[in-house]
């Protein structure tokens, strides 16, 4: 029996700590420990791993104060598209679905297309129609919406800028946020799995995918070592394949995972302009969470501890 852990994820970016009220703070640190804890709970009933990072991102597509879901960003064009992918560790089995604007829950459209298609990645209207005949209500995009959101475009456009999300001076509503939100998870069987979901980027332009619903590039599972979910420039997260790169570099040159994981988010996305963090397991229950950023919004939770949640370096609650 493995002691169960779940880590998860909203986003990496510069967050200027200066700007960050103590009242603003406490709502992530709160959001990011009620998830933790949710799917530490799942972990302890004998829930699977795929469950428990089913169950995670699903709470935080529902939470605006990430960019997945309620809450996410605008496209160029005033619209919403929305991606995400889950992949089961044990199996290798995956799915994804990319530019969707009515499903509320991308996450749960995605582990229908693991579960019930024999394809891995459906996009736009045929993901729509996949997970409206799997029983998942269609929702109208106004359902994402939030002011600050709006604004947030507005001023992008203003400014002629494709912006990621956490890199602005303004915490919840920054300008330039990594806005994807990601866990990761092993189960007390030994079985690994991660999902990650996203709004995309502010004032991108419509029917841009990034990295978050490509196998291997936000979003890699295997049992044999490690699961992994990625926040940050995802243009240079899917050229370096920086999900699975973590995974090869402990599979065939013998790394730890915090030497995979800092090679990867240190040095390589680096070299290629690539900001941004990564949160990993291992097959043996560690926990990596490194970030090149200012700042990510992260947590993890073993099985019977209190979960330790966190923004900056060096900090965790």
């Amino acid at each position: 029996m493995n002691k169960a852990v779940i880590a998860i994820h909203g986003g990496a970016g510069a967050i200027t700590r200066a700007q960050l009220s103590p009242e603003k703070e406490r709502l992530y640190i709160k959001a990011l420990s009620g998830i933790v804890e949710a799917g530490q709970a799942l972990l302890a009933d004998g829930g699977s791993a795929l469950d428990a990072v089913t169950e995670a991102v699903r709470l935080l597509e529902e939470c605006p104060l990430f960019n997945a879901g309620i809450g996410a960003v605008f496209t160029h064009d005033g619209t919403h598209e929305l991606d995400a992918c889950v992949m089961d560790g044990n199996t290798l089995e995956a799915g994804a679905v990319a530019g969707v604007s009515h499903i509320r829950n991308p996450i749960l459209a995605a582990r229908h297309v693991l579960e019930s298609s024999p394809h891995v990645l459906l996009i736009g209207q045929g993901a729509e129609n996949f997970a409206a005949q799997h029983g998942l209500e269609p929702v109208t995009p106004e359902i994402f919406f939030t002011q600050a959101r709006w604004d947030q475009l507005e001023r992008a456009r203003e400014n002629q800028q494709t912006v990621l999300d956490h890199d602005g001076a303004e915490p919840i509503d920054p300008d330039t946020k990594f806005g994807t939100v990601g866990a990761v998870a092993l189960d007390q069987y030994g079985n690994l799995a991660a999902a990650t979901s996203t709004g995309g980027m502010t004032n991108k332009l419509a029917g841009r995918v990034g990295d978050s619903p490509i196998i291997g590039a936000g979003c890699y599972a295997n049992n044999a070592n490690v699961a992994v979910s990625c926040t940050g420039t995802g243009e240079v997260f899917m050229k370096t394949l920086a999900a699975y790169d973590i995974a090869a570099l402990m599979e065939y040159a013998g790394l730890s995972l915090h030497q995979a994981t800092e090679r990867v988010v240190m040095e390589k996305l680096p070299a290629l302009q690539g900001s941004g963090g990564v949160i990993a397991i291992d097959n043996q229950g560690n926990v990596a969470l490194p970030f090149n950023s200012e700042g990510m919004y992260r947590g993890y939770g073993y099985v019977g501890d209190a979960p330790s949640v966190g923004i900056y370096h060096s900090q965790e609650h």
